[in-house]
């Protein structure tokens, strides 16, 4: 995310997508997809799974994501990328509303 920061002209491919094989539409995001990735065993995050749930929606939050990364994508792939980050605080939303220990 530090580099995404720094960086200009992002594209679709530039996003550390939160699922383990890297999609090419927001379609191919699902609830399943993200929660096998922010959920697994093999996480380095000594963090419960509600917590690194909520890191990774304060990431991908549209108030956050849509003034500071988006306006840093290129202009044909700006929408695209908006859609996945939509699909993604969806998906993380919903997993939050999940019981977890």
């Amino acid at each position: 995310w530090r580099e995404l920061k720094a960086s200009e002209n992002l594209v679709w491919n530039s996003f550390p997508w939160p699922v383990f094989k890297r999609p090419s539409e927001p379609e191919d995001i699902t609830t399943i997809s993200v929660s096998a990735y922010v959920l697994s065993r093999h996480s380095p995050s000594e963090k419960s799974s509600k917590d690194r749930i909520k890191d990774h929606i304060k990431r991908w939050h549209p108030d956050r994501f849509e003034t500071k990364v988006l306006p840093k994508v290129v202009e044909e792939e700006r929408e695209k990328v908006k859609e996945g980050a939509g699909v993604v605080v969806r998906c993380l939303n919903e997993l939050l509303n999940r019981d977890y220990d």
